[in-house]
């Protein structure tokens, strides 16, 4: 299997055990040295409505993982926002 998929893998598997949810997509894949640095995209109960006992409503989040070459997870971190332009291809 190829190593950006094991890295995919890993950071879903950590994200779901550890954010406890069930939809995560990783949208960023970046190998930099021995580190993966990746994006996920997450989908999350809204804590404050939960907090008011109102109907609970999905809201997205964006998380920075870094794996190492064990596919161990470095650090994660909640994103404040996303924003892909400086990757896009010219």
């Amino acid at each position: 299997m190829s190593k950006i998929i094991n890295v995919r893998n890993a950071v879903i598997k950590f994200l779901k055990e550890n954010i406890k949810t069930t939809e995560v997509t990783v949208i960023r894949v970046e190998k930099s040295g021995d580190i993966w640095k990746t994006v996920a995209e997450v989908y999350e109960d809204d804590s404050f409505l939960k907090s008011m006992n109102l109907p609970p409503k999905k809201i997205r989040l964006f998380y920075a993982v870094a794996v190492d070459s064990e596919m161990e997870v470095l650090s994660f971190t909640r994103m404040s926002n996303y924003d892909d332009t400086e990757n896009e291809n010219d």
